[in-house]
């Protein structure tokens, strides 16, 4: 039986070589519509034009070409099915062994207009339904639905005699109607009045991991369609659910300071060290020195590459994840010593990390919440020293590092910070006041003259006067509390620096 190839695509990279090899090595008579035709038989590759097949001219400006009995039905047939095969063969239509077509770019359009008249233009409908009916009859049709299948289509030609295997051909069916649902997901979004109404998702499964957060549990990565960080595995066990949620906790505050030395500890998805330094090596002490014992089995991220120094004295502790945007290779030499140590190197530069998230979902028996990432900086129009005594720039440079990590640590959060290392960090309570005494305990004579940071306002001067007595120098807060005038004037009282932000950084 003759193989026939239907081809109609929108983006031709790559066309020419592949139809070429399918006309000339595997003999499929392609038939071909408008600038496809066109650029073939430019090229010397020989096509039947769709108008002889349906025995109908396009119509409409292009927009009425392979909607035809002759075109479908030629797809659609089960040619194993002998009533059908008849049927063909009664109406003088020949079957479809493939269909070669990619859609035209509404999703790019949207991206350059708004014009609702040039969005409908690029509307595919033709390619929409050829598409769809080859996924459909997979059984006999190879559906090629994006420019990246061509080179595996000619290979699986090639190593199963000129004809594709079932398996494969039911693998480029599912992408096709994953490559259709996207389609129309996207032009049901931009097309709608409300923009927000619809957020149509769109995952694919990276791999299943061990277990979730515990080991009864199952979980597994998927990636989204935007970019996503880019990451070389060096050494040890492969990442656990637990791992690359700690892994982006500790990226996410180090990508604070993307531009100096800065280091990270977390346990939990919680920071318990975080340090910058005039080096790597003396952020990283910093960071480890801040809560050495919570340190113990944590994940540590870094804004510099790990030398040989961090390696010694990172290999004498326990822990899980050391990821940095390079190694040197003597560090590597030592730390690959613990075969379980998972070492990765983050290939994405830091600044652009931090753009990578643009929203964050949660699901809820209630419904699926969805809101845009914290990303707010520190706006100069709402930063203000309140109190009557003036910081120094050390201290302001202090209260604004402070500040940065109080804004990944859960709420109620309190940071306790001096000379670029935090000294005391205290999150998910219920009360702030607990949070204030708890994280002054923590650091105990340490908080002697050093700044303290709040996600959010303080409502009562009790936390002023706990800090005040541990002799905290400086408190940075969001403000706007009924009681501002009060907690401005305990601050007053005791001779403290007080800055609002106007800016909250709850974290549920």
């Amino acid at each position: 039986m003759k193989k026939r190839a239907i081809i109609s695509v929108f983006d031709k990279t790559g066309l020419v070589p592949f139809a070429k090899e399918l006309s000339e090595k595997y003999g499929y008579e392609i038939v071909s519509t408008g600038s496809t035709a066109e650029e073939l038989n430019r090229n010397n590759i020989k096509t039947t034009p769709v108008s002889e097949v349906t025995g109908v001219k396009e119509m409409l400006s292009g927009k009425v070409k392979t909607l035809h009995p002759s075109i479908h039905a030629g797809i659609l047939a089960d040619i194993q099915n002998a009533q059908e095969a008849k049927e063909l063969e009664d109406n003088g239509i020949e079957a479809f062994q493939m269909v070669v077509v990619n859609l035209y770019p509404f999703e790019q359009t949207a991206l350059e207009t708004n014009d609702e008249q040039t969005l409908l233009d690029n509307i595919d409908i033709g390619g929409v339904a050829l598409v769809r009916a080859a996924a459909k009859n997979h059984k006999n049709v190879t559906v090629v639905s994006n420019i990246n299948q061509y080179d595996m289509v000619l290979k699986n030609l090639e190593e199963n005699n000129g004809e594709t295997t079932a398996f494969f051909r039911r693998g480029l069916a599912l992408d096709a109607f994953e490559t259709t649902s996207k389609y129309d997901a996207v032009i049901m979004k931009e097309l709608s009045e409300d923009k927000e109404k619809y957020h149509p998702i769109f995952l694919s499964k990276e791999g299943d991991l061990r277990y979730g957060e515990n080991p009864h549990q199952k979980a597994a990565l998927y990636k989204p369609e935007q970019k996503t960080a880019e990451y070389e595995f060096l050494n040890g066990k492969e990442l656990s659910y637990n791992n690359i949620l700690d892994m982006a906790a500790a990226l996410n505050i180090v990508s604070e300071f993307y531009d100096v030395n800065a280091v990270a500890v977390v346990k939990h998805n919680t920071p318990c060290g975080v340090a910058l330094g005039k080096s790597i090596n003396e952020a990283y002490l910093k960071a480890i020195d801040a809560d050495p014992i919570s340190a113990f089995g944590g994940i540590i991220a870094f804004t510099k590459p790990v030398d040989k120094d961090i390696a010694k004295h990172a290999s004498a502790m326990f822990l899980e994840v050391l990821v940095a945007p390079d190694f040197e290779q003597e560090a590597l030499e030592i730390l690959k010593q613990k075969k379980n140590l998972r070492l990765i190197k983050l290939i994405t530069p830091l600044r652009l990390y931090k753009t990578l998230v643009q929203k964050e979902i949660k699901v809820t028996p209630f419904g699926t919440l969805i809101q845009d990432i914290d990303a707010k900086e520190l706006d100069k129009d709402t930063f203000k020293v309140v109190s009557k005594k003036k910081p120094t720039a050390e201290m302001i440079e202090d209260m604004v590092f402070a500040w940065k990590v109080c804004k990944h640590v859960k709420s109620n959060a309190i940071v306790i910070a001096k000379d670029f290392k935090t000294l005391a960090i205290c999150g998910g309570q219920t009360s702030r006041v607990d949070a204030m005494e708890t994280a002054l305990n923590r650091a105990c004579d340490g908080a002697k003259e050093a700044v303290a940071a709040s996600d959010g306002f303080f409502p009562a001067i009790d936390n002023i006067q706990a800090a005040a007595q541990c002799r905290i120098a400086g408190l940075i807060q969001p403000g706007g509390s009924i009681k501002d005038k009060e907690v401005i004037a305990a601050a007053d009282k005791y001779d403290m620096v007080m800055i609002t932000t106007g800016i909250r950084h709850f974290r549920h």
